[in-house]
């Protein structure tokens, strides 16, 4: 439907209210005065009604409509306000890690079946929910309607077209190229942000200062939009600049408070200050309204795990796996469910607690369900770590071998530690992960996910009769476990 046949039938909604009793009654419905008095209200009321979805539009010097606008105010090839505004709110819950993207995006191309970026939406919606096939064919979808777009959207949809055929590389020159004419086409933005875009999972050195300078870029551009001060905020964390962080989110949540993107920024930020009291009671208020089929709340949960795993609350720790965090019930993206899981299964044995092995065996069994082959290297070593824990000698020697990831340099002496480690080998172990430590970082993950190393570090240590260099290095490489860490016997 065309947007001046939808104009023409708004009027025909309030044809009751004129042909109401009272109506009759005033003005006898066959007068003159009565018809004129019809045409004039009926004009009147759809105005009324259509002046705020209209006014956006943008017109042509003859007045006909050109298209809608998006909220950042970027042009939308589609000339219907219902189009626009579920494309709009699908936007919203992807900025906001919030459930709901593929309905919104599904009822934007309901609504104009033609509208290419809709479609693209979809595509990326379908990407979160681990839909691969209706990611593809959302995409081919947007492919079937690309005449007639402007220069921007074609460009839009030309970097979702590269990542969906896994041309990573290709993709994120595409985004960088992408967001310099376009800093504020957000959608495209967001896939070089955040802990596990192309830039965080990148595998090169310094990847975290080059995050920074994308998200410093992109802030420029779009001012106190509370989508952009989360994500910059995590950047700002990751290299340590802590209460710039911890303003931004603060900014953000002010604006938007469902924003879980900010949440989660906010509870590193909280984690990287030592705050885990109060980072714990926050997590535990604000997830009480988050939906649990969205992206973030297997994540969240596992935050709030590990701060229960350092305050000695074991009930409350297994509480929390077992409802939100296990393979299987977690709704989050298989990444994350792997090295959630793994890491806080690890990370509570070397505190000193018992682990199942029935918890570690059906982890294994999800990674070499999700993650069959390597080449995913911040997956591959928490792979390695459930098949050396689960006992699985096979999955674990492709995993010492591989060539394959952004990586791989870095997955095999890990993969090698863990199979040390599962035989007691400490030593062994310790030869293994030591080189890893110069650079962990270009294995992707954040801070507080690669404390799995640090904190498997510092146990080696231990186990290898090196005390005081444990509690040394410790102070060099991460301060907030100088005096405590969470690891038995580490005093």
């Amino acid at each position: 439907m065309d947007h001046a046949a939808k104009v023409s039938e708004e009027p025909k909604a309030e044809i009751a209210y004129a042909e109401h009793p009272v109506g009759h009654q005033v003005c006898p419905q066959n007068s003159r005065a009565f018809k004129s008095m019809f045409r004039v209200s009926v004009f009147v009321l759809a105005l009324i009604n259509c002046e705020q979805r209209f006014s956006d539009m943008r017109y042509a010097e003859n007045g006909s409509v050109l298209m809608l606008t998006d909220r950042f105010g970027l042009t939308l090839t589609t000339s219907l306000p219902d189009a626009r505004d579920a494309y709009v709110k699908g936007i919203d819950h992807i900025l906001a890690a919030t459930f709901g993207a593929s309905v919104a995006f599904s009822a934007a191309v309901a609504a104009d079946p033609g509208f290419a970026l809709g479609h693209v939406g979809l595509a990326r919606a379908r990407m979160y929910d681990g839909d691969m096939p209706g990611a593809q064919k959302a995409i081919a979808s947007a492919r079937s309607f690309a005449s007639g777009l402007t220069e921007r959207e074609e460009s839009h949809l030309a970097v979702f077209d590269l990542l969906l055929q896994g041309r990573v590389s290709e993709a994120r020159g595409a985004v960088q190229e992408h967001t310099a004419n376009h800093p504020r086409d957000v959608l495209v933005a967001q896939i070089c942000t955040n802990i596990f875009g192309l830039i965080g999972m990148s595998g090169e050195p310094g990847r975290e200062s080059t995050q920074l300078a994308y998200t410093t870029k992109l802030f420029d551009a779009l001012g106190a939009d509370w989508w952009i001060m989360s994500v910059h905020g995590q950047a700002l964390c990751e290299v340590g600049r802590l209460d710039e962080a911890m303003s931004m989110m603060d900014r953000s949540l002010a604006l938007n408070n469902a924003n879980a993107n900010a949440s989660h920024f906010k509870a590193h930020t909280l984690y990287e200050q030592g705050s885990g009291e109060a980072g714990r009671a926050y997590l535990a208020d604000w997830i009480s309204d988050y939906d649990t089929r969205s992206l973030l709340h297997g994540h969240l949960s596992w935050h709030r795990a590990l701060w229960a795993l350092e305050q000695e609350d074991e009930a409350e720790l297994w509480a929390i796996y077992d409802g939100a965090i296990a393979p299987t019930v977690s709704y989050s993206l298989p990444i994350n469910v792997l090295t959630d899981a793994a890491a806080l299964l690890y990370r509570s044995e070397i505190a000193g607690l018992k682990v199942p092995p029935e918890r570690w065996r059906d982890l294994s069994e999800y990674a070499s369900q999700f993650f069959p082959n390597p080449g995913m290297s911040f997956a591959d070593i928490h792979s390695a770590l459930a098949h050396a824990m689960a006992g699985d000698g096979e999955r674990l020697a492709v995993l010492t071998e591989t060539q394959s990831g952004f990586a791989a340099d870095l997955v095999r002496p890990v993969a090698q530690a863990w199979r040390a480690i599962a035989r007691q080998d400490w030593t062994a172990a310790l030869q293994h992960l030591t080189p890893v430590m110069a650079d962990h970082a270009r294995l992707g993950g954040s801070r507080a996910q690669r404390d799995l190393l640090e904190l498997t570090y510092l146990n080696l240590l231990l186990r290898s009769g090196h005390a005081p260099e444990a509690h040394r290095t410790a102070i060099a490489r991460r301060p907030i476990f100088s005096q405590s860490a969470p690891i038995a016997g580490f005093a």
